[in-house]
C-alpha cells in the first residue's frame, strides 16, 4: 500500500533578526526560548499528529540537537507519547542517530518498548547524524559510517535473540549480557529504514534489505538514489524492488485553490530559509569523504563560501521547486498531478513523507491541508496510479 506520512520538525520559530547571530545550530543560546510558548507549540504539534492518525495518515518523527529548528531532541520520547495518543497510524522514527550513541543496546530497548506500546505500529529509522551535531554530541567524526553499520547490526541481533544473553565484541562496541526486555512486538523486528542522500549508502541499505528514505533530493536526485538501491538489490537476485522499500520527503501543502496551496508552500519554506549554520560546524574533518572534502577546500581557496546542502533551495523560485519535485502544492487536482508525474519520473516509490508544517503555521491551516490530501489526493492516487501494475523499469523510462 502507498503510504503518506506527515512530518514536522517541531521548530521554535520565534527568532531574533538573522544578522544578530552566526549560526542557528550548536551555539544558538537557549535564553531565546520561552518555555510557555514552547508548551503551546508542543500542543500544536502533537494535536496535528493526532489529527493525522484520525485522517488515516501515518506519522514520521525525527530528532536534532542544540538548535531552534527542531525542539524534538529525543525521538524515543515523541514516539512514546504518540504510541499512546494514536490508534491507527504507523510511527516512523527517521531517525535514531546511532553513530552518535555510545550504547546501541539502549536504542534497541527503547524501540522495542515503543513497538509493544504501539501494538506493532513502529518503523525504526537509523541515521548517521549531521556534521553540525558532532560537537554537541562529543563524538568522533572519523569512521562514523563504520560505527553506524556496526550499531545497526548489533540492534538487529538484540531484537532477534530471545534465548538469553549474548556478548558483542565488535570493533567499536563492546557489550556483555545483551538481553533486550521487552522483546519487539513485530516478528522478526520492526521495518528498518536508513535515511541518506548518498548513492553509496543507498547500495549498502539495499544489501541489508532495509527501507530507503531521502529528503529533498528532487526528482533527478531521487531517481539516482532509487536506481542505486534497485541496482544493488538486483545484484542480490531481486528482480523488482518492492516499492514499499523506497520513500521520499518533500514539502507539501494542499489548498482549496492553487493560490491557497502556493501560499501555504511559501510558509513551509521557513524550513529552508531559517537554517543558518556556521561553516566550522559543517566542514568537520573526518566526517566528510576525503574527495568531497578536497573539493570543499578547493572552493574555499577560490573564494566560494561553504553553504548548507539545501542552500540552493533557499532562493529557488517556487515554480522551479514544484517542477523539480522539492515541493508539492496547489489544489487537490494539482497536487495529484504533481505526485503522479514525480512518481513516474523516479520509477515508483511506496512512501510519501510530507513536511506539512513549518515556522509559525498554526493547527487550523495545516490540518485543513492534511485533510484535503487525505480525502481528495491519496485515495485517488492509490486507486489510479499506485495500485496499477506498472513495472518499475517501465515507469522509470
Amino acid at each position: 500500500m502507498f503510504r503518506a506520512w506527515t512530518f514536522t520538525e517541531m521548530p521554535y520559530p520565534h527568532l531574533p533578526p538573522e544578522n544578530t547571530y552566526e549560526s542557528l545550530r550548536v551555539d544558538f543560546p537557549s535564553s531565546i526560548y520561552d518555555p510557555e510558548v514552547g508548551y503551546q507549540l508542543y500542543k500544536t504539534y502533537f494535536d496535528l499528529y493526532k489529527a493525522a492518525d484520525e485522517l488515516g495518515l501515518d506519522i514520521m518523527l525525527n530528532e536534532h540537537h542544540a538548535t531552534a529548528t527542531c525542539v524534538a531532541p529525543a525521538v524515543p520520547l515523541t514516539l512514546a507519547a504518540l504510541a499512546r495518543d494514536t490508534r491507527n497510524a504507523r510511527l516512523l522514527a527517521l531517525g535514531n542517530p546511532i553513530a552518535n550513541r555510545n550504547t546501541p543496546v539502549r536504542v534497541a530497548e527503547e524501540m522495542a518498548m515503543i513497538d509493544v506500546m504501539s501494538h506493532g505500529r513502529l518503523d525504526v529509522g537509523f541515521v548517521r547524524g549531521v556534521p553540525y551535531e558532532i560537537s554537541p554530541g562529543n563524538v568522533q567524526p572519523v569512521e562514523m559510517k563504520e560505527r553506524f553499520w556496526e550499531g545497526a547490526d548489533l540492534i538487529l541481533k538484540a531484537w532477534q535473540t530471545h534465548d538469553g544473553p549474548f556478548n558483542w565484541e565488535g570493533r567499536y562496541y563492546h557489550h556483555r549480557q545483551v538481553n533486550v526486555w521487552p522483546r519487539v512486538y513485530q516478528d522478526p523486528h520492526p521495518p528498518v529504514w536508513v535515511a541518506t542522500q548518498s548513492t553509496g549508502t543507498s547500495r549498502e541499505t539495499a544489501e541489508r534489505g532495509f527501507n530507503l528514505g531521502t529528503i529533498l533530493a528532487g526528482a533527478d536526485g531521487a531517481l539516482e538514489l532509487f536506481k542505486a538501491y534497485r541496482d544493488r538489490a538486483a545484484e542480490d537476485g531481486l528482480a523488482v524492488t518492492p516499492r514499499e522499500r523506497l520513500g521520499y520527503v518533500a514539502l507539501v501543502f494542499v489548498g482549496d485553490t492553487d493560490e491557497a496551496g502556493f501560499e501555504g508552500a511559501r510558509k513551509l519554506r521557513w524550513y529552508l530559509e531559517h537554517n543558518k549554520i556556521a561553516p566550522q560546524f559543517m566542514n568537520v574533518p573526518g566526517y566528510i569523504d576525503a574527495r568531497v572534502r578536497a573539493r570543499i577546500l578547493q572552493n574555499e581557496a577560490s573564494g566560494k563560501p561553504l553553504v548548507s546542502p539545501i542552500e540552493h533551495l533557499v532562493t529557488a523560485p517556487l515554480e522551479q521547486m514544484l517542477d523539480e519535485g522539492y515541493v508539492f502544492a496547489g489544489n487537490p487536482d494539482t497536487v495529484y498531478a504533481q505526485l503522479e508525474r514525480f512518481y513516474r519520473r523516479v520509477g515508483g516509490f511506496g512512501n510519501f513523507i510530507m513536511m506539512v508544517q513549518s515556522g509559525t503555521m498554526g493547527y487550523d491551516l495545516v490540518e485543513h491541508s492534511m485533510e484535503l490530501f487525505a480525502r481528495e489526493v491519496l485515495p485517488r492516487f492509490r486507486e489510479n496510479v499506485y495500485d496499477v501494475d506498472t513495472p518499475v523499469a517501465a515507469a522509470a523510462a
